[in-house]
């Protein structure tokens, strides 16, 4: 017996200190002694057993919810293609559209904002592309409001869906299109923008007959002539009648409101407000473009890809959608060269000369 109680406190103090104090928390079992060696390595291996246990558990939960997920996604494209359509734009991962594309976005948006804040610059200063980012987020963002107001009343979620998928051209923004839908969206944007091409023309026929000099109000009409008519204006001719569109009743700040009106529908502006707004809405818009047309000179068309050369033909009046690489240049080369001349009090006229060289471009065979 002495020899055991001997031992005893020999093993109790090799494991030192804590094992003769008090007991503080969750009280470890020690070791018996003479037990098998493989028994105390058991009772150490079991938190990390637990551990994988949990993480198989994990998985297959993970595997049972994505094989859920593919069954419902198969039985939503067999029953409801329409709704799977939307249903897999929103929740695409593989593809940059939906949620993912606008979060990305958004982190982009707020790397320009703080780049901006950090060097002091103004939007004009930013590149091209950081400028067309900011222009396209704001038109997004201003588009989402709507949607936003609508979903704010408890249980509203459900009306908010099912009118994204009866109006989703209307409602939802440029991430969750398809493909397809921005193809034939953008072709329904400019059927409607072009409705208002022949209007804009006719204002500004009527209006050059109130020009008290002859020889300019004659080049006018002859130019609006030449555009009814069917022919495309050369550069030389809307520079031979840029002096009318700064100080006489072509500036904008003087135009019928019927003629603002048709060149707000050209930029996608409503038309459904005061002539004050209309006319201030009108002018930015047409500014905007113009410092987007310098930053782009200095990027050189030649760094454009194709979809950015067609997304730039299409701000300025040209729906390049069916249109070839070499036609999108030719034409926004000849847009830069205008551009890129007149000054800012010369707005008027840029904002006609997107009419007046898209109108007779070449389109597509019906």
């Amino acid at each position: 017996m002495a020899l055991s109680r001997a031992a005893a406190r020999g093993a109790l103090w090799r494991l030192g200190p804590a094992a003769l104090g008090p007991c503080r928390g969750r009280m470890e079992p020690l070791p018996v002694l003479g037990a098998p060696r493989c028994q105390v390595f058991r009772s150490q291996e079991r938190p990390l057993s637990s551990r994988a246990t949990s993480r198989a558990l994990v998985a297959a939960v993970a595997a049972v919810a994505r094989r859920v997920n593919a069954r419902y996604e198969r039985y939503l494209e067999r029953s409801f293609p329409r709704f799977y359509v939307l249903y897999s734009t929103f929740t695409s991962v593989l593809c940059p559209t939906g949620i993912q594309a606008l979060f990305l976005e958004v982190k982009e948006i707020g790397r320009i904002r703080f780049r901006m804040s950090r060097q002091r610059l103004k939007v004009q200063q930013l590149p091209y592309r950081d400028m067309e980012r900011l222009r396209q987020f704001r038109r997004d963002a201003l588009k989402a409001i709507p949607i936003g107001i609508i979903a704010i009343p408890p249980f509203a979620n459900f009306l908010v869906i099912v009118l994204m998928y009866f109006f989703p051209r209307q409602l939802l923004i440029r991430y969750f299109w398809t493909p397809q839908q921005q193809l034939e969206f953008l072709d329904v944007y400019d059927s409607i923008r072009r409705d208002s091409y022949p209007d804009v023309v006719q204002s500004l026929a009527l209006a050059a007959q109130s020009l008290p000099e002859p020889r300019p109000r004659e080049l006018l009409q002859q130019l609006c002539s030449q555009v009814q008519g069917g022919a495309r204006p050369r550069l030389a001719q809307l520079l031979a009648v840029r002096s009318l569109f700064s100080g006489s009743p072509l500036v904008l700040n003087r135009l019928q409101v019927d003629h603002v009106r048709a060149l707000s529908q050209v930029l996608f502006l409503t038309p459904h407000l005061p002539a004050v707004l209309l006319r201030h809405r009108l002018l930015s818009h047409i500014l905007e473009i113009r410092h987007l047309d310098r930053a782009l000179l200095r990027l050189g068309l030649g760094q454009l890809s194709e979809e950015e050369l067609r997304a730039a033909c299409y701000l300025r009046g040209l729906n390049a959608t069916h249109l070839g690489r070499a036609e999108c240049w030719a034409w926004l080369e000849q847009w830069l060269q205008l551009s890129c001349e007149l000054q800012a009090s010369e707005a008027s006229l840029l904002a006609h000369s997107m009419v007046l060289l898209s109108l007779n471009y070449s389109r597509p065979s019906e």
